[in-house]
């Protein structure tokens, strides 16, 4: 398993463009992707479920990993952050 925290810089949060390609990135692997925030954690490949926790600038995140391509998955998962939240 691997995990990492990531602090949201978007000064607009996770709104639905970069909810859906988080949705997209994580769909691609096989691994279980869950994010937790405060006391919720919801499946990254959810949608709707990550839509829910209301993420804004500053919000800080945990994403968990496990599965056989949790490594690949992790740094595709770490770079897209950085990029786009």
């Amino acid at each position: 398993m691997i995990q990492f925290e990531y602090t949201i810089t978007d000064p607009l949060g996770i709104h639905a463009r970069p909810a859906a390609e988080l949705v997209k990135t994580a769909t691609a692997y096989r691994s279980s992707i869950s994010i937790q925030y405060r006391d919720k954690e919801i499946s990254a490949k959810k949608m709707i479920a990550l839509m829910s926790l209301g993420l804004k600038q500053s919000d800080k995140i945990k994403l968990s990993i496990q599965g056989e391509d949790e490594i690949e998955a992790a740094e595709e998962l770490k770079h897209f952050l950085q990029e786009k939240l």
